[in-house]
C-alpha cells in the first residue's frame, strides 16, 4: 500500500505522514524542501520515496502523479498550500495567483487523477486539506478563504457523486481552525485564537478519512463555530471574520 502526501515537509502533512507510516503505508513524500523530506523519511518505519517538486506548477503536478500512480496507490493527501494576509487592494497579485495555483489547481489536478484511477478499481482515499475558512467570507485574507471554499465544495460534490454511484472511493475535506504550524509565518499572521497542535489535527484527519467522514473539523470550539454560522447572514459573518482577522495584525 502506498500513500502520496503533498506539503509533507512540515506541519499537518508531516504528522499525517507519520500516522500513515505507522499504519503500514509506504509513502511518496512531496514538498519543495528536499532536506526536510529526507529528515522525515529517516524517522519513518516504512519505505519512503522523496519527490522535491512545486505542485503549483501544473507540469510538475502531473509528473508527480505519474510517478506515484499504480495499483498499490491507495491514499492521496492534498496538503500543500499557503495563505496571505492583507486587504485585497494591497496584496500582491502574483502571490495570489501562485496561491490559487497551489491551493486550487494542484488540489483539483491530483484529486481528479486519483478519483479517476480509484473509481476504476472501486476503492481508495483522497484527503483534501481545506480549512474552517472555507465556510466563511474572509476579509483581510480574501483569496485564501476563497481557495479553501473551492476545496471544500469540490470535495463535497465529488463525495455525493461517488455515493450515488455506489463507489467504495472515499473523499474527505479536513477543515481545521488555527493550527500551530509554519503557515502563520508564511501568511504573515499571528492568530488571536489559540491553535491546535498539528499532531491533534492530523490524528483527527486520518481517523476521519478511514472512518468514511466527508468533513472533519477538529476541536470542539471550531465545531461549535462552524455550526453557529448557519444562524447568521453572510454579511454579519464577514464583519465578524474581519474583526478576528484584524486582531491577527501582521506578524
Amino acid at each position: 500500500m502506498k500513500a502520496l502526501i503533498t506539503g509533507a515537509s512540515s506541519g499537518i502533512g508531516r504528522e499525517i505522514a507519520r500516522l500513515l507510516s505507522a499504519r503500514g503505508y509506504d509513502l511518496i513524500l512531496c514538498a519543495r524542501r528536499e532536506d526536510r523530506l529526507r529528515q522525515l523519511a529517516a524517522e519513518l518505519p516504512t519505505m519512503c520515496h522523496i519527490i522535491a517538486a512545486d505542485v503549483s506548477d501544473e507540469k510538475e503536478c502531473r509528473l508527480l502523479y505519474e510517478a506515484a500512480r499504480g495499483d498499490d496507490l491507495e491514499v492521496v493527501v492534498n496538503n500543500a498550500g499557503f495563505g496571505l494576509f492583507g486587504t485585497f487592494a494591497e496584496t500582491d497579485l502574483d502571490d495570489e495567483l501562485r496561491m490559487i495555483d497551489l491551493n486550487i489547481r494542484a488540489v483539483h489536478i491530483l484529486t481528479k487523477l486519483a478519483v479517476q484511477d480509484f473509481a476504476k478499481r472501486g476503492h481508495g482515499y483522497v484527503l483534501n486539506v481545506a480549512s474552517s475558512a472555507g465556510f466563511l467570507p474572509g476579509p483581510l485574507m480574501a483569496t485564501y478563504y476563497a481557495t479553501k471554499n473551492y476545496v471544500l465544495r469540490l470535495t463535497e460534490a465529488i463525495r455525493e457523486e461517488l455515493r450515488r454511484a455506489g463507489s467504495g472511493v472515499k473523499v474527505c475535506a479536513l477543515c481545521p481552525g488555527p493550527v500551530d504550524t509554519e503557515f502563520n509565518k508564511v501568511a504573515g499572521v499571528s492568530f488571536a485564537l489559540g491553535g491546535l497542535t498539528a499532531q491533534r489535527v492530523a490524528r483527527a484527519a486520518v481517523d476521519g478519512l478511514f472512518a468514511g467522514k466527508g468533513i472533519v473539523v477538529p476541536g470542539a470550539a471550531m465545531k461549535a463555530m462552524t455550526l453557529a454560522r448557519h444562524f447568521a447572514p453572510d454579511s454579519l459573518l464577514a464583519r465578524v471574520t474581519y474583526h478576528f482577522q484584524h486582531k491577527k495584525g501582521g506578524a
